[in-house]
């Protein structure tokens, strides 16, 4: 893969607080401004995920969606993103992430001004569906960019921020959807949570015309269009009968698909082994999937999204059709837990070192409790008092300590030159738990109460909802306890190296994820 090149500026020099960049590692002349840019066109993404779901009872009123059309709305625009992410980080590689990146951003600023003027459901649906894919193009170059820039400790910030932004755009948007539905701009209702994006959008695209590097892509890079078409099939069966399940009272086709997207995922299998052995480039090589607790690492953030996403979605309709609460309202309430999220997420470092490892395990599994325990303190359809409120923020300090060090724990380990694939990988992993989250808690939800529907009705679905979301969350506390034993594993196998091939450049008191980061580059550097 074609190294980073810098348009201009001398390259950064290695100093011990950050080990010297690997191979395909680079240096660029303005690091700030640039991850600001990035970080703000996946803030963006992220925003308009959640901004959505406060919104979603007026969409509901005033275009005659039905329940299963409203999930389209809010899990189409993930769906389309989660399919393509890994094309999009192909894409990157092979053309340049920097023309990546400002296709995908343009693309995702004019289908958001399509959905704020979309005249029915179905073409809003459709806007989605292509914002995704906008979405898909420009996210993925965002990880590739912090992966080939940065390394040692500023690597680990860096990461640390691209994890409190993924939370602060869900608690962004939560309170920016109810301000805009609320202030009801010119009679307009819904549409500004589409139409905020196009003036943001506007403004990156000139930023990015200034910031980011000229950088060569990788022709040579292959595409994997079957590996595309299986996996896009896969996705689609999964999903589509979680989404409409619910609402056509699960007929044998529902159940099908899902067998059959079960099949494809085995048959993605199999095309990327074939492919890989026949010396192409497949989607996700096994060297990605080989480092060191990735796997399980990945498996436990999908648990986390899930969980996250999925009470997100239900919580909003639980606030505006069972208890009544307006949209401004409800995404004050929902605040809360996403800021807790995005405070934990940038900040867990500054806890003692000897936590480290027990936070992805500890957390997760305080985790599982916390949302039954929230469950059971609104299963009456009473409001929403001080002691919810405080138990949610504290649910969301809990997400993000478990998911920013497994974050963290998942790309450390990931060779600069595998980036763009890994990053695909991760991110895909990322936005599959949310569509799946929404589509699979929102049908339980909605199983339980037809709404609008009374608050104890509403509050009982609520209850049920978290109940399923502490088991799936419970097992993401497993995966967590796999990736950190296996980045323990890892780290002393590299000390092993250490010792009888080349000195690691560390800084003493980094964080246990920078020092195993710091090891394994010093190994690349030093051959």
């Amino acid at each position: 893969m074609t190294d980073l090149q810098t348009r201009r500026g001398p390259a950064r020099a290695a100093s011990p607080a950050a080990p010297a960049a690997g191979p395909g590692a680079a240096s660029v002349a303005r690091p700030g401004p640039l991850l600001a840019l990035v970080l703000s066109g996946q803030f963006m993404a992220v925003l308009d995920t959640a901004i959505v779901n406060v919104a979603v009872p007026t969409v509901r009123t005033d275009l005659h969606a039905s329940g299963a059309a409203l999930q389209f709305v809010v899990a189409g625009y993930t769906i389309s993103y989660a399919v393509l992410l890994v094309t999009g980080a192909r894409l990157g590689a092979r053309y340049g992430y920097s023309r990546v990146f400002q296709s995908g951003l343009a693309a995702f600023t004019a289908a958001s001004l399509a959905c704020g003027l979309a005249p029915a459901t179905g073409w809003l649906i459709a806007f989605r569906l292509l914002q995704g894919a906008g979405a898909a193009l420009m996210v993925p170059q965002v990880m590739s960019l912090i992966q080939r820039t940065f390394t040692g400790r500023d690597r680990v910030r860096a990461l640390g921020l691209y994890s409190a932004v993924l939370a602060g755009g869900i608690a962004a948007g939560q309170v920016l959807g109810g301000v805009l539905v609320s202030a009801d701009l010119f009679g307009s209702g819904w549409r500004p949570v589409f139409l905020v994006n196009l003036p943001i959008g506007v403004a990156l695209l000139a930023a990015g015309a200034r910031l980011l590097p000229r950088l060569p892509g990788d022709r040579d890079r292959g595409f994997d269009l079957p590996g595309l078409l299986v996996l896009a099939a896969a996705l689609g069966l999964l999903v589509v009968p979680l989404v409409l399940g619910h609402e056509l009272g699960w007929p044998g086709w529902g159940w099908a698909m899902l067998g059959a997207s079960a099949l494809l995922f085995a048959l993605f299998a199999v095309v990327e082994r074939r492919l890989a052995r026949r010396g192409g480039q497949p989607l996700i090589s096994g060297r990605v999937l080989g480092a060191a607790g990735l796997l399980p690492a990945v498996g436990a953030v999908f648990m986390i999204l899930l969980a996250f996403a999925g009470f997100m979605f239900s919580f909003a309709l639980h606030q505006q059709s069972g208890l009544g609460y307006s949209a401004l309202r409800a995404g004050l309430c929902s605040a809360p837990i996403a800021a807790g999220f995005g405070v934990a997420s940038l900040y867990w470092q500054r806890l003692p070192r000897r936590l480290h490892g027990l936070l992805p395990p500890l957390g997760t599994g305080l985790l599982a409790v916390g949302y039954l325990l929230l469950g059971l303190l609104l299963r009456d359809g009473s409001g929403l008092g001080a002691a919810p409120l405080l138990l949610s923020a504290v649910l969301g300090l809990l997400a993000g300590c478990a998911y920013a060090p497994l974050f963290g724990r998942a790309l450390a380990r990931v060779a600069p030159a595998d980036a763009a694939d890994a990053s695909g990988f991760v991110v895909t992993a990322v936005q599959l738990g949310q569509v799946v989250g929404i589509a699979l808690l929102g049908s339980v939800f909605l199983g339980a109460a037809d709404l609008p529907a009374p608050a104890g009705d509403s509050g009982h679905a609520l209850l049920l909802t978290t109940a399923v979301i502490g088991g799936a969350v419970a097992l993401g506390a497993g995966f967590a306890a796999r990736a950190v034993a296996s980045g323990r594993t890892e780290a002393t196998s590299g000390r092993t190296e250490e010792r009888t091939e080349a000195p690691a450049v560390e800084r003493p008191g980094a964080p246990a994820v920078e020092r195993v980061e710091a090891s394994a580059e010093g190994r690349r550097a030093g051959g």
